[in-house]
């Protein structure tokens, strides 16, 4: 599945965005399956807004998105409930966990909810990858917010995925721990073949990537 952006502009942000150079708003682009995309976005520049538009959380823009050839906006809801479970995965910002649920059935809620990409055993593995094992059968109330963002890392990998979008997904984790997120990441993208769009603040070196771009 492509991703195209045709003079993509969010509407609240319109006035301040087009005062600057963007390679994504008002201009067009494609993302190709396979594609790794790093979104340098400096505060402000409507990086959350662009997650939440590619996954049709908001449509307060002008211009249009399409996944291949269908235009967003007119995408049924049973044909959106179907791309978000079996072409696109998310690492939001702010994780998006329920808090009364333990760790482990935040992740198992939506492993079952999808065509299931592995075995409930996946979840311990991915857990022992990531140094979270321990809170497993914690709510995710008492976890740190660095336990979150595992949690929420481990969570999107549950799920088939032909893209991978995560805004921000280790801003919350120390040097060694983002090293170990970001590996168990590149293996499940390259295992499926999958591309991934990434917004962050600061250039980096977790992955290598096949574009770079300014928000």
């Amino acid at each position: 599945m492509n991703i195209r952006l045709n003079q993509v502009v969010p509407i609240p942000l319109k006035d301040k965005l087009m005062q600057r150079h963007s390679d994504i708003w008002n201009s067009d682009v494609l993302f190709t399956k396979g594609d790794r995309v790093k979104i340098k976005a400096p505060s402000g520049t409507g990086k959350t807004t662009l997650v939440h538009i590619i996954y049709k959380m908001r449509g307060d823009y002008s211009g249009t998105l399409c996944y291949d050839q269908a235009d967003l906006r007119n995408i049924k809801a049973d044909t959106l409930s179907n791309f978000r479970q079996q072409n696109i995965s998310v690492i939001f910002q702010d994780m998006r966990l329920f808090t009364n649920l333990t760790a482990r059935e935040n992740i198992e809620l939506k492993r079952v909810m999808t065509k299931p990409m592995y075995d409930e055993q996946m979840i311990d593995t991915m857990a022992g990858r990531l140094g979270i094992t321990h809170i497993l059968n914690q709510t995710v109330a008492t976890c740190s917010y660095g336990e979150q963002q595992r949690i929420a890392i481990i969570r999107s990998l549950m799920q088939p995925f032909e893209w991978l979008i995560m805004d921000e997904p280790f801003s919350h984790l120390d040097e060694d721990n983002t090293a170990k997120a970001a590996a168990l990441i590149d293996e499940e993208c390259k295992k499926r073949g999958a591309g991934f769009i990434l917004t962050d603040l600061d250039e980096d070196t977790n992955f290598e990537y096949s574009r770079r771009m300014i928000l």
